[in-house]
């Protein structure tokens, strides 16, 4: 019960939901535990004077005797129905108060999941699969809120109910009470030894369905890569491996759980069994009347339920507990990026690294060593190496997706870490190596940039991006519907919808992590020649693999290994024929190869 005590916050929260709901549970059981009583009464009416209606055969009275005999029985049916109609009513109010309470707990614990998820920081995503992210706050949550809901109406259910039951059969006879619970704490013995292994394999049962979403999902997303490679056959062997796993742990609780509730029904049985023969020799000594018998029987059936729902109750706890624990795991991740103080950012785009240091805790790679370079308001810088030198760090670093491990990024001539990272990242237009297309229109992907951007800023965008045409050419041009992941586009399209995503920000810094690489050279260069317009008063930091001499550098950053190697002007790198020398007439020699 550790784990679940996260949910305390949540029960003070709908304080009244579940105090309504013990109200009317009680008042459900009491409309329960009267109606035994007055069928013993009635049972007695019937069994004490069925006598004297025979001794009347033959006499007037009989006739008289009769109606008053029936006109008992019909009021004790009357107040039995009458009983069950305010069971029925109240029931109904319980499920509506501590029922709604769980789908009310169940809706914000999905959005304070929902919410971490969006504080953690790049590396939490690379160290976790999408799947197991989705099945916690799908699967496990819906584990949570069955705790949350029917555990908990059961539980004090069965509290109340068995304590208002007991009560009354001690009223009648105390030895006959105990004979017939005398079942019971075998019973709950039982369930404390058998609840540890339903625990163990509802974890297990947990993690391995975390396990198949994270292969379907992958699956989904790479189908494109499947399908090239021939690898249908593969993957289903693989998916149907982790389902087979999957369904024998749910086979193996199963089992327990067939063993168990047959156990408690036995049991059950066992007590109905005792209160027959010892309440007959009871009637036969004068002790007890018949009526008490029937009565006992049904104390003894309205147990049934509570008493079995006692290893069904166990069993959701315990994979709520299970699920709850999966869920801290991710609640309780530290949040690695701490969010700064400073919210009004207005930024001129003076960038200023001081021996930046920075290593990924995941892998050990120090990708960012020693750095130290200036930009002021206005330059444009370009970025250049060879892959895995350390270039989308820098623009991750910009955008405080990571915190460095040693020395300081500057911006305005304030440490970056002080400003509010929405402010920040509102003032930087990115364009990502890795493009990203959402399941919605066109529009709606370009606007993601923007609130509220306009049908005209829209379409500017993308004529920046040079992809205005390629709009005009689908078939609902804005509003189509793009499919997963921007399927349904080629990779430049895509590449240059994001561009236009970014542009539409109109930020004063602009970051491009070569993301025109899916581009031919010619549309490369329309493309930056649009953006000469664009970005005359901009801070822009191009990362590229590919050299363009259509933009006028202020200054050009080789790196490799983490460290700058050299830096300067096109001209003056071209003069000094190091390793920029040697990268761009590489390109320009396989550029000249292509047009031949």
């Amino acid at each position: 019960m550790d784990e679940l005590k996260h949910l305390n916050k949540y029960f003070l929260k709908y304080k009244w939901h579940l105090l309504f709901g013990i109200l009317f549970v009680s008042i459900n059981n009491i409309a329960g535990v009267y109606p035994p009583r007055i069928i013993r009464h009635a049972f007695n009416l019937v069994s004490e004077n069925i006598t004297y209606y025979q001794m009347f055969d033959g006499f007037e009275l009989q006739k008289d005797f009769y109606n008053l005999f029936s006109y008992g029985l019909i009021v004790f049916a009357v107040v039995v129905l009458f009983l069950a109609l305010v069971k029925g009513l109240f029931m109904f109010l319980m499920r509506q108060t501590i029922i709604v309470m769980s789908r009310l707990i169940e809706y914000d614990l999905k959005n304070e999941i929902y919410g971490k998820y969006q504080l953690l920081s790049t590396s939490f995503y690379k160290r976790n699969q999408t799947g197991d992210l989705m099945s916690r706050v799908t699967e496990d949550v819906s584990h949570v809120r069955m705790y949350a809901g029917p555990a908990i109406m059961y539980t004090i259910n069965l509290s109340i109910l068995c304590t208002m039951l007991i009560i009354a059969m001690l009223s009648v006879s105390v030895k006959l009470t105990l004979l017939v619970l005398i079942p019971l704490p075998i019973l709950s013995i039982s369930i404390y030894y058998i609840n540890s292994i339903i625990n163990k394999k509802s974890q297990e049962i947990q993690a391995q369905l975390s396990e198949i979403t994270s292969v379907a999902q992958e699956t989904y997303a790479g189908i494109r890569v499947v399908k090239s490679y021939v690898q249908e056959e593969n993957i289903n062997n693989h998916f149907d491996y982790e389902s087979e796993l999957y369904k024998n742990k749910c086979l193996s609780l199963a089992r327990v759980q067939a063993m168990f509730h047959p156990f408690m029904i036995a049991l059950i049985g066992l007590s109905t069994i005792i209160t027959i023969f010892y309440g007959g020799i009871e009637v036969i000594n004068g002790k007890i009347s018949a009526g008490n018998i029937a009565e006992f029987v049904i104390y003894v059936n309205m147990l049934t339920w509570p008493v079995t729902s006692i290893g069904w109750v166990a069993t959701i706890i315990q994979r709520a507990a299970a699920s709850q624990k999966r869920i801290n795991a991710f609640l309780n991740e530290k949040v690695e990026i701490i969010n700064g103080s400073i919210e009004n950012v207005d930024l001129k785009g003076n960038i200023k690294f001081e021996n930046v240091e920075f290593t990924y805790k995941d892998t050990g790679i120090n990708a960012v060593n020693n750095v130290s370079f200036n930009i002021n308001s206005g330059e444009k810088i370009a970025i250049v190496g060879h892959t895995g030198c350390g270039k989308t760090t820098i623009a991750d670093l910009l955008l405080r997706m990571y915190d460095v491990s040693g020395g300081a990024i500057l911006l305005d001539g304030i440490n970056i870490e002080k400003y509010n990272l929405v402010k920040l990242r509102e003032q930087i237009a990115y364009v990502p190596q890795d493009v990203f297309m959402f399941s919605d229109s066109v529009s709606n992907n370009i606007a993601f940039g923007k609130n509220n951007a306009s049908e005209e800023e829209i379409i500017q965008a993308t004529k920046y991006a040079d992809v205005y045409k390629d709009v005009q050419n689908l078939p609902e041009k804005f509003d189509t519907i793009l499919g997963e992941r921007g399927v349904n586009l080629s990779g430049g399209q895509k590449q240059r919808l994001s561009m236009a995503r970014a542009l539409i920000k109109d930020s004063s810094i602009l970051i491009l992590d070569d993301c025109l690489s899916a581009v031919d050279a010619e549309t490369e260069k329309n493309i930056l020649y649009s953006l000469r317009k664009y970005m005359s008063e901009k801070t822009a930091v191009i990362i590229t693999h590919r050299i363009s001499s259509l933009i006028d550098f202020d200054k050009i950053l080789v790196f490799e290994d983490g460290k700058i190697i050299e830096q300067g002007t096109h001209k003056i790198l071209m003069e000094k024929e190091g390793v920029y020398y040697d990268l761009y007439t590489k390109q320009e020699v396989e550029e000249k190869k292509m047009m031949s």
